[in-house]
């Protein structure tokens, strides 16, 4: 299927490596133009040369977007670079404190600042390009955690809110033939990520958990959150706006 995203040009945050850089690779793959960002480092350089052998222009922006500096040098290098951003994957994020005895007020700050802050504040510098030409596609990387209890309670709180901040942008920006969804992965595992550092350091408990809670019996990938992403950005999904899209082999409980 030809989704339609030739010379689209996107820009996905947190795109060095894990599900941001398979977004990233997805679209390149699809004939965008993708401006990748990270804090910078070597995996930034490699996950741009991997979007580059795709067949699609990438590039790549070194900034902090979890603070409103960086998410202004980040927007601006974008469209320098580009004239413009069809596309923006709001896919930053993070967890923090695991039970709620370990939850202060600078833990919720914390994680609010590291998922819901940036999604926001990128997607503010890039609206009015966006609504200028009539038309766009925001999508946030949130979780099922947002949707059910399962994460850590901050980070519980901080997917909720993405998810809901996406259904308001998207009834309000829907005029503008701009549409914003949600993406829900659940357990993923890939190199560097947290899976895997739980994999390592407690192998027995981590394939307890396989076994009783996925059932498929294995992790998801990041190629396959990528591969949604890229359908929910393209104007192949023309009809799908405000909606969060659960990919997860079947591992949440909510309806």
């Amino acid at each position: 299927m030809d989704l339609g995203l030739t010379g689209k040009c996107a820009l996905i945050t947190g795109s060095s490596r894990g599900i941001g850089r398979a977004i990233a690779l997805a679209l390149a793959g699809e004939g965008c133009r993708v401006a990748l960002c990270a804090r910078g480092g070597a995996d930034l350089e490699r996950a741009v040369a991997a979007a580059n052998e795709r067949g699609g222009q990438a590039i790549g922006l070194t900034g902090d977007v979890t603070t409103p500096e960086g998410v202004q040098s980040i927007s601006e290098g974008a469209l320098a670079a580009f004239g413009a951003v069809d596309i923006l994957v709001n896919n930053v994020g993070g967890s923090g404190a695991r039970t709620w005895d370990a939850v202060d007020e600078a833990d919720l700050r914390a994680i609010l600042d590291r998922n819901l802050w940036p999604a926001y504040r990128m997607s503010q510098a890039l609206l009015p390009q966006m609504k200028a030409r009539g038309a766009g596609a925001i999508v946030m990387i949130t979780s099922i955690w947002g949707r059910e209890a399962g994460g850590g309670p901050t980070y519980n709180v901080a997917k909720a809110a993405e998810m809901s901040l996406a259904k308001a942008m998207a009834r309000d920006l829907a005029k503008h033939n701009i549409r914003v969804n949600s993406v829900a992965p659940g357990s993923v595992l890939f190199p560097g990520g947290g899976w895997e550092r739980r994999q390592q350091a407690d192998p027995a408990g981590i394939a307890a958990f396989v076994a009783y809670e996925l059932p498929f019996a294995r992790f998801g990938t990041p190629e396959e959150i990528a591969d949604v992403v890229a359908f929910v950005c393209s104007p192949r999904a023309s009809w799908i706006a405000g909606a969060t899209l659960v990919v997860d082999g079947c591992q949440s409980r909510a309806f």
